[in-house]
């Protein structure tokens, strides 16, 4: 009996590559297993999907949660690489299938990997498995034809003149080869922009967190919002715009942490966090009035000369206002704090005032 392993993100690749192996009379049977992490979580409807596409195949989860530094593999003095990333990911990935290919008995692994995807060329993928001690036994069905061939191939178990020679960018032969395959080829969630990493912006969000000695995985998760300042050496200012942004950010406050938002104008909810016992009450004085600055500069009461705004601390029930000037440009924010836009569905939504100060 030849049973295979598959990494299962979900993505139209992944199913594509699991379902051409599945497919091979000599293999008997196949795994999914789906990695998660900070930066890449389960897509709603994926296990819905699963359950149309694979119905009877057994789907297992693991967690990287713990292993995010490694993901990221900024390393100090370093800025963020997506490539480095890349590899720094796909090495622990595979390490920690390896675990689960040896648990189930499986045979080999296969995995939606694509010559050229986020800069990683032939090379590259065969070092992986290489370091890894691996050789072989990594099936990249879609690209395997621009590979060396591996075990399964050698064996006659899966036919390499029915595996794949793509290369980053052929979204068109993907689909023809999904739909050839009797996938579901339009389920959004084959789609979805699974890593945060490649979003333009969230890298260097990671390098100038990473520049601090300590922090949570509840800030690691603030990166993810449209609006997002930090002011050296600790203070973060976090802005959800929306209501859908407002209801994730409320999940987020901790007890130490300042909330600021506008009583009397449409804006947003500012999440501020800081080692306030080490501030002076001058400092602390300072970061409220800017965060306050800044929470009416992301209003609709961003024109106004003076714009009233509430505090209070989450774990002080007393609530507190102040009057204070808006910015009169996002710029000018950027003089005050680092600030690094996210350009993805991430992002969320921007008041038709804030785009005009930011033109």
């Amino acid at each position: 009996m030849v049973t295979a392993l598959a990494l299962f993100s979900g993505s139209l690749a992944s199913r594509v590559a699991a379902r051409l192996v599945q497919r091979s009379p000599a293999v008997d049977k196949i795994f999914l297993l789906h990695f998660r992490s900070p930066f890449f979580e389960e897509v709603d409807g994926l296990r819905e999907l699963i359950k149309n596409e694979w119905p009877g195949t057994v789907f297992r989860t693991q967690s990287l949660k713990k292993d995010y530094r490694r993901l990221v593999n900024i390393l100090p003095g370093q800025s963020f690489s997506l490539l480095r990333s890349c590899l720094s990911c796909r090495t622990l990935m595979l390490s920690r299938a390896i675990r689960f290919m040896q648990r189930l008995n499986a045979e080999f692994i296969i995995t939606g990997e694509v010559v050229g995807h986020q800069g990683l060329a032939e090379q590259e993928m065969e070092r992986i498995t290489e370091d890894l001690g691996i050789r072989g036994l990594v099936l990249r069905p879609l690209s395997a034809r621009l590979l060396p061939q591996t075990i399964p191939e050698i064996k006659g178990w899966v036919d390499r003149d029915l595996l794949g020679d793509l290369r980053d960018g052929q979204t068109d032969r993907l689909l023809d080869w999904g739909s050839a395959l009797d996938l579901d080829v339009k389920n959004e969630v084959g789609f979805y922009p699974r890593c945060k990493l490649t979003l333009s912006g969230f890298g260097k969000r990671l390098e100038n967190l990473f520049s601090e000695e300590v922090f949570t995985l509840n800030t690691l998760k603030l990166l993810e919002f449209s609006v997002y300042y930090k002011r050296s050496p600790d203070v973060k200012m976090v802005l959800a715009l929306d209501e859908r942004e407002k209801r994730t950010l409320q999940t987020y406050f901790l007890p130490q942490d300042l909330r600021v938002y506008l009583p009397t104008h449409a804006g947003p909810m500012t999440l501020v966090r800081t080692d306030w016992a080490s501030k002076s009450p001058r400092e602390i004085e300072e970061i409220i009035s800017l965060a306050g600055r800044i929470t009416a500069t992301h209003s609709d009461a961003s024109h106004l000369v003076a714009v009233p705004v509430s505090y209070r601390f989450e774990n002080d029930d007393e609530t507190q206002q102040l009057n204070v000037f808006p910015f009169r440009s996002l710029k000018e924010i950027g003089k005050n704090c680092f600030s690094c836009r996210l350009s993805s569905p991430l992002e969320g939504h921007i008041t038709p005032a804030v785009e005009k100060l930011a033109q």
